[in-house]
């Protein structure tokens, strides 16, 4: 026992140390980001005081500008220019020098890049959430959820892991090559490339970003034409904490444009990012083609929800309520089947109903809201056009939220929370992705028509199952083919930042976020070399030195038996035969030598 005290006290002593060490603060100076033009403090100027009237029946593309405007209101923003393809890879070659430099970096310099952005997120999170709100019409409470907490999650996760992961990884050098030694080495790709969506537009360009700068490499993200007012003002804090660590000027860019832009970037560009619509996946796939880059795509999804017999029936409507409104115009893909148990069907029906009643609708910023307005131009027609579809084969609304004071320019923005029961995979709206405030509810029998009923989508992103017994949910969510699954929660896969992000079919294919998501960023290089040098180094047998010996294939069956046979007797048996071979050889090419 006396042997174990110092050690024991020792451990004591190290926690207690750490333990103070934490309470220290580090040292991450402040930056300064100016945010004057962004902030709606009532006095505009005349330019940008005006009601925007976006033109029906063709895209903006031909006017060479990026027109942005505020959902809710309609009130006009401002514009940005539409970069052309001989301007995106003046971009793209700016930042690949300085990548250069930046791949010599630091990870204590990284580390201080990220604790910066994570100090200046904190200290001004109204600030940011406020400018998401009014460029994509999402509540503040929704800006927090999606925008902070899932930024500030990475950026954490990648001070405590992120060298780790970056470091070379030893592997087993397996049988033959015991007196080698093998590693993986992870290596910056040079410069990535991101087509990211409106949906979140701090966190869609922070989640890239982040990962990129990390792993030593520059980044062009090409934001949507739909948020580039707030994408914008987000570069600047990108800036402002890269110059305060003293890296390159133009490692990270931020671009706006059209279709064209960003296929000027993906032909640019080491790696392309892309989040969006399985049809512009597939164009983005062909032209990445072309130079073979490799390619990440997060495309459409439509999530099954499901709940089984044996739940908190008032929890969990309160869950499904969340993810509907999650899923709505201004916010992410989040659930979009719903699947209730016959047994608790029109009980749970009943609960959302109540709920949805009591949900608000109205320009976020201008008072309390639950919901606020879609982001997209003309994106409530369509999902009118799918709740139709669906009541004229036979489903019934049983629920929708009601609006606040709206002005006359943005009645189109909004769409009440609709709550939809006795439907079924007939309908567009259980096939479709929504990507609005829609309900529906269908009845399913037992775990095994659901597996099924979930399966039957074109959409492979994610999944969550509730069930009082924990086991029970699991298994079903095991069955399900997607590539995030929640059990007894929803959409909690996406804030471990440690897990990677993805799905699979029309949902699309590679991941971000966690481990595979951070080294999707590097060239992955397997090295090998000897463990011992110098003192022994690799040497071509002589049997099979050329001229190859008259027994060099004996030579390499005994050597395949001694290193893999399944019996030891054998394998012992063979090595001597290895042995044997080289003794006889040897002598042999010492005699001709010497003649």
């Amino acid at each position: 026992m006396a042997f174990w005290w110092p050690i024991i006290v020792l451990a004591f002593a190290y926690a207690i140390c750490r333990f103070l060490l934490m309470l220290i603060p580090p040292n991450v100076p402040s930056i300064d980001v100016d945010a004057s033009d962004v902030l709606d403090d009532g006095n505009q100027t005349q330019e940008n005081s005006f009601i925007y009237i976006p033109p029906r029946g063709r895209t903006q593309q031909s006017d060479r500008k990026v027109q942005c405007y505020e959902p809710a209101t309609m009130k006009y923003l401002g514009f940005f220019p539409a970069l052309t393809p001989a301007e995106v890879e003046e971009r793209v070659t700016q930042a690949r020098k300085a990548q250069k430099i930046w791949a010599k970096s630091s990870f204590k310099q990284r580390r201080q890049f990220l604790r910066i952005l994570l100090k200046y997120i904190i200290e001004h999170q109204e600030l940011i959430c406020e400018v998401s709100s009014r460029d994509t019409g999402k509540t503040m409470v929704d800006a927090s959820l999606g925008e902070i907490m899932t930024t500030c999650e990475k950026i954490t996760w990648l001070l405590s892991e992120g060298e780790k992961w970056l470091r070379p990884e030893y592997r087993s050098s397996g049988r033959s090559m015991l007196h080698k030694k093998s590693k993986v080495e992870f290596h910056p790709l040079g410069v990535i490339g991101a087509i990211v969506s409106w949906n979140y537009p701090f966190h869609n360009i922070f989640n890239p970003m982040l990962a990129a700068v990390f792993s030593g490499n520059g980044v062009v993200i090409k934001v949507s034409e739909h948020a580039s007012w707030s994408g914008c003002f987000y570069f600047r804090i990108i800036q402002a904490a890269l110059a305060a660590v003293g890296a390159p000027e133009n490692l990270v860019e931020v671009i706006t444009g059209f279709a064209e832009t960003g296929e000027a970037l993906v032909s640019s560009v080491d790696k392309i990012i892309f989040v969006g619509s399985p049809g512009v996946g597939k164009m983005i796939m062909a032209n990445a083609a072309e130079t073979l880059i490799p390619v990440t795509l997060e495309l459409g999804g439509k999530d099954a929800f499901i709940v089984c017999e044996d739940v908190d029936i008032p929890h969990v409507a309160q869950v499904a309520v969340r993810a509907t409104l999650q899923s709505s115009g201004q916010n992410c893909a989040g659930a979009e089947r719903f699947y209730v148990h016959r047994d608790i069907y029109n009980s749970f029906v009943n609960q959302v109903t109540k709920i949805v009643k009591s949900v608000s609708a109205g320009p976020p910023l201008a008072a309390r809201y639950d919901m606020g307005a879609i982001c997209l131009q003309e994106h409530s027609e369509k999902l009118q056009h799918l709740v139709d579809d669906a009541v004229d084969k036979g489903a019934e609304i049983v629920a929708r939220g009601s609006f606040g004071h709206l002005s006359e320019g943005a009645v189109d923005q909004f769409f009440p929370p609709t709550v939809l029961k006795n439907v079924n995979h007939t309908m567009k709206l259980m096939q479709e992705e929504t990507f609005g405030p829609i309900m529906p509810i269908m009845k399913f029998n037992s775990d095994e028509e659901v597996v099924k009923l979930a399966n039957d989508s074109r959409y492979g992103l994610g999944c969550a199952v509730f069930s009082g017994s924990q086991r029970r949910a699991k298994e079903i969510a095991s069955q399900i083919h997607c590539g995030v699954a929640a059990v007894n929660d929803f959409a909690s896969t996406y804030m471990c930042q440690s897990l990677p992000f993805g799905g699979t079919k029309d949902s699309g294919f590679g991941r971000f976020a966690g481990v595979e998501g951070l080294r999707a960023c590097c060239l992955v290089k397997a090295v090998v070399e000897d463990r011992w040098w110098p003192y022994i180094k690799t040497k071509i047998p002589k049997p099979i030195q050329y001229p190859v010996a008259e027994n060099g294939f004996e030579f390499q069956e005994s050597l395949v038996e001694a290193l893999y046979g399944l019996n030891i007797w054998d394998r012992l048996r063979a090595l001597v035969n290895v042995l044997k071979i080289i003794s006889e050889q040897n002598p042999v090419a010492t005699s001709k030598k010497n003649d």
